[in-house]
């Protein structure tokens, strides 16, 4: 944890200008200090910028699917990849790098948020408050809607865990030794950031992709409905879906191209009313900011050859149980099609040497060149996979685009209200409740639903948000038994050349590993962290 602060003592350094057309385009100043800067509203956005971006990176190259989708079960494939063996097989420990990759990014995003709110709180006083510093009062906000995010997810992750509202204080001596504090403690944290977001956000965010209010409030709607409150989560759900009805519609709603949403980085990033909050990448920058998952989830004969000429090594794959219809994809869902690649799967636009015609799939061969696929589930996912390079849809050698990253979505929005007015009950016909679950239930082509049950729920939000590093947190919070039963009914296992079947069905065996370890590199240097959790709240 101390090596860590003392970094973020010097990360306002980096931050910068921002682009008005892109805000993760923020070219360094030389020195920037609280009196000689932040004196506009662009100087804020550039040190805000990156709260989207670059600080996540760790996180997001293999942890994000790791946590949300291999514990969760939605994809699989990894047996003998070291990078995820753990995760697959629920074997996590302290020492495994994508533990540490977690939290690492976590408290590297929210540490930085901190240091801004501090610093634009300061800029705020020299220049004496009053409507002249409005735009550090939004720049407060920004900071904190991703501050209590990554609170949600820490809690979320880890259980019990540290909270530090102020990293310059960790630069006293001995202050670095921090305690692990009761994760309903962190979890209140993080709804007192988002909602000084929700009290500060414009509701119309100057520039795509930036948070405003009812992507704060949509965020606590999900923490409460995390936390089991299900009338706050019904409420501040109904406040989202009330503007998406009236003063926001064209601001807020669901996308209509589902597909495109997840295959286009112009339909995902330019006026996508669906996107609440979501990760930035842009291709051009590389490891440095690039979004880099079709490196490791694109199949090689559609990147490999030119003009893209990188790698897909389908290292994380739809798992059997998401393609069975009876666990999955219904026969009906169109969201199959729309989220994984399989035999016959063909896309015109997806030009590259190999496939003049456009892309076609085909395991009917082995992977011996450019052209057949062979996965051990003989499927890849199509969500966040944009295809070969080409002037619309920049791809870069090393397989770098400029899809975001969801993390809320306005379908959410609406399935939380859905189970928060189920408020877990046996089922549910309540007219509000039905209209905003069959919103996503119809899109996908299924028809309308009476009623609707908790299993109904879960396994809408499985078929909606598969690949979207979020389904094991619908699994942990139904609590231990729960979790247990639907592990262990999921088929992880994977065929071989001749289609046979290696079968696995992971077990849980305790409560513990609902949650991961704290990494042990922050243990020793915190020993702290090794005690009991206590109360952050007095």
């Amino acid at each position: 944890m101390k090596r860590k602060i003392i970094f973020l003592l010097g990360a306002i350094a980096c931050f910068g200008i921002a682009c008005k057309k892109d805000f993760l385009n923020h070219p360094s100043t030389t020195g920037p200090t609280t009196d000689n800067y932040y004196n506009d509203a662009e100087q804020v956005n550039g040190a805000t910028g990156i709260l989207y971006n670059a600080v996540w990176g760790d996180w997001f190259d293999k942890a994000f699917t790791s946590v949300g989708d291999l514990l969760g079960g939605t994809v699989t494939g990894t047996q003998g990849n070291d990078q995820y063996n753990s995760f697959y097989n629920f074997n996590i420990q302290s020492t495994d790098g994508l533990v540490s990759s977690t939290w690492n990014s976590c408290y590297k995003a929210a540490g930085q948020a901190s240091v801004l709110i501090q610093t634009f709180k300061t800029k705020k006083d020299l220049l004496g408050g009053g409507d002249n510093t409005a735009y550090l009062d939004r720049g407060i906000a920004e900071a904190r809607f991703i501050r209590g995010f990554a609170y949600f997810y820490i809690g979320r992750a880890f259980g019990d865990a540290p909270i530090v509202d102020n990293p310059l204080d960790l630069t006293k001596p001995g202050a670095y030794l921090v305690p692990k504090y009761h994760q309903k403690d962190v979890l209140r944290f993080a709804l007192e950031d988002l909602q000084a977001a929700a009290d500060n956000l414009p509701e119309v965010a100057a520039q795509d992709g930036r948070v405003t209010k009812y992507a704060a409030l949509g965020m606590m709607a999900k923490v409460y409905l995390y936390l089991k409150d299900y009338p706050n989560a019904a409420a501040k759900a109904k406040q989202v879906i009330d503007y998406a009805n009236g003063a926001g519609a064209g601001e807020v709603g669901l996308n209509p191209d589902y597909n495109a949403m997840f295959t286009s980085s112009t339909v995902a990033n330019v006026k996508n009313k669906e996107n609440l909050f979501s990760l930035r990448w842009l291709a051009a920058m590389g490891w440095n900011g690039g979004n880099r998952f079709s490196i490791y989830a694109a199949p090689q004969p559609l990147v490999h050859p030119k003009p893209t000429g990188g790698n897909g090594y389908s290292a994380v794959v739809p798992s059997f149980d998401m393609l069975d219809p009876a666990t999955g994809y219904e026969t009906a869902d169109k969201r199959r099609g729309w989220s994984v690649m399989q035999q016959g799967f063909h896309k015109d636009e997806w030009v590259n040497d190999n496939f003049p015609n456009g892309f076609t799939y085909d395991t009917t061969g082995r992977k011996t060149d450019d052209h057949f696929i062979f996965t051990g589930t003989r499927s890849n996912i199509q969500k966040y996979i944009v295809g070969p390079n080409r002037a619309n849809e920049p791809v870069t050698p090393d397989g770098h685009t400029s899809m975001p990253t969801y993390i809320l979505r306005y379908a959410d929005v609406l399935l939380i209200y859905a189970e928060a007015v189920l408020a877990g009950g046996g089922s549910t016909s309540d007219a509000q409740a039905l209209k905003a679950f069959n919103m996503v239930h119809n899109r996908a082509g299924l028809t309308s639903l009476t009623s609707i049950t908790m299993d109904d729920i879960l396994h809408e939000r499985k078929v909606e948000f598969a690949f979207e590093g979020d389904y094991w947190f619908d699994i942990q919070r139904q609590g231990f038994a729960k979790a247990k039963q639907i592990i262990a009914t999921q088929e992880r296992g994977t065929v071989d050349g001749n289609g046979h079947l290696t079968s696995f069905k992971a077990t849980l065996n305790s409560e513990a590993q609902l949650f991961l370890p704290i990494p042990q590199s922050e243990t020793v240097q915190d020993p702290k962290l090794l005690e009991p959790a206590v109360d952050y709240y007095k």
